[in-house]
């Protein structure tokens, strides 16, 4: 196991960033695919919509599974946080990922909603299936945390400019804490605490 940089690092949770994206694509994929179904379109609707469950299980299937060796590779490799690394909140984590996909996600609901012109729901369904993809492979991530009881954080640095490529070429490494750090839960959901009696 490789030995953890003795400086501070600002550390964001790798659920959380996985996570950031799966309400804004679900929402506007079904806003999308809702305002898709009003139009007929050119093949008509019923051929629209199978077509459009379709591809929701197809995006589900690809943004769930994709990379999950990488994400594997980097989990085996996790060096235990220092004492001094500074652990980012789960809702700068999330706004930081939100403010850099903002104009992509809006991109992808206006040619969701261009493609219902042509196959009604299908573009919206789309979407929603990349969200529901992304929900997924967070809830595997969270699986892993428990079963392993740590929580796995990637360096802020590591991040791309968007807050985003939890996996990517730029991440060397993740950091380990105990289940209990931060104040998410495994999995990047928010951290339900125990009511005081």
């Amino acid at each position: 196991m490789a030995r953890a940089d003795r400086r501070a690092q600002g550390l964001a949770r790798v659920a959380v960033v996985v996570r950031a994206g799966a309400a804004p694509l679900w929402w506007a994929g079904v806003f999308a695919a809702g305002v898709g179904v009003l139009v007929p379109g050119i093949t008509g609707r019923r051929i629209g919509v199978m077509a459009g469950a379709a591809l929701f299980l197809v995006a589900a299937a690809v943004v769930s599974y994709g990379r999950r060796g990488r994400y594997t590779a980097l989990a085996r490799s996790a060096v235990r946080a220092g004492r001094h690394d500074v652990l980012q909140d789960r809702a700068v984590s999330v706004r930081t990922w939100r403010r850099g996909h903002r104009w992509w996600v809006l991109l992808a609901f206006v040619v969701a909603l261009a493609a219902s012109l042509a196959v009604p729901a299908a573009g919206g369904m789309l979407l929603a299936g990349a969200g529901t993809g992304l929900r997924l492979k967070a809830a595997w991530l969270g699986r892993r945390e428990r079963a392993e009881d740590a929580l796995l954080w990637v360096r802020v640095d590591w991040l791309s400019a968007r807050g985003g490529r939890p996996a990517g070429k730029a991440v060397r490494a993740y950091r380990s804490t105990g289940i209990a750090a931060g104040d998410a839960a495994p999995g990047g959901a928010r951290r339900r605490t125990a009511a005081l009696v």
